[in-house]
């Protein structure tokens, strides 16, 4: 057995006191008021069905339409189920109300050990924010939390894939010292000979060096 399978076979709880920090928070951004929320680690298999039908709308509301448009298209019953795959694991960012019934899932990123294209990596498969949370470093905070897992399991890179047109996520990316992968795809020409651009791209970064990379996600 592989450290992946190792790692996925982990209990929960094993699996974050191994390759997470004690403290998920981010630090109060300088010169900004502390929000009131907090980070929370799930399974697939113990993340709730209401906060995963939360996770669920934050894609829905802010991709379904990028999805349409592109190659891969919008699915609904393929987006859920393949966010109840056994290996994935949620960082959830939630209001910090006492009350649970009363928290509010302000965003996610959810992310994978696994293999892609014979190597070990760790693969974000989505990261999302509500509007009012953009900007304030908490995206590049939950990168940094899925870049851990990568290094403590010692995988060789962290990918993603992001739509070509959302200029905003891929310069937030570049930013993290995300780069195009190898196996990204690239143009085809057609038999008319027009150019067909890819609709999304593969982006991976490093995880084998300083911690800084030399490999790209969306300023949030």
């Amino acid at each position: 057995m592989g450290r992946i399978e190792e790692a996925n076979q982990l209990p929960l709880p094993s699996y974050r006191d191994i390759f997470l920090p004690s403290f998920l928070d981010p630090a109060p951004t300088s010169g900004k008021p502390q929000l009131a929320y907090n980070i929370r680690f799930e399974g697939s298999s113990t993340i709730s069905p209401t906060d995963l039908n939360a996770c669920f709308n934050l894609i829905a509301g802010s991709s379904a339409n990028a999805y349409a448009a592109s190659s891969i298209k919008w699915s609904p019953t393929k987006k859920r189920k393949e966010m109840q795959l056994p290996d994935l694991r949620y960082l959830i960012l939630e209001s910090t109300a006492t009350d649970r019934s009363e928290k509010c899932i302000h965003g996610f990123l959810s992310f994978m050990l696994t293999y892609e294209d014979g190597y070990e990596v760790v693969y974000c498969y989505e990261i999302h924010l509500a509007l009012h949370l953009q900007s304030q470093g908490i995206g590049r905070h939950l990168m940094s939390l899925m870049e851990r897992v990568g290094r403590k399991a010692g995988v060789a890179k962290s990918m993603l894939t992001v739509f070509v047109e959302n200029q905003v996520a891929m310069r937030f990316y570049e930013k993290l010292g995300y780069s195009e992968d190898e196996y990204s795809p690239e143009p085809k020409q057609l038999r008319n000979g027009t150019i067909k651009m890819p609709t999304y791209s593969i982006l991976s970064k490093s995880l084998k060096d300083n911690g800084e990379g030399n490999q790209g996600t969306q300023e949030r």
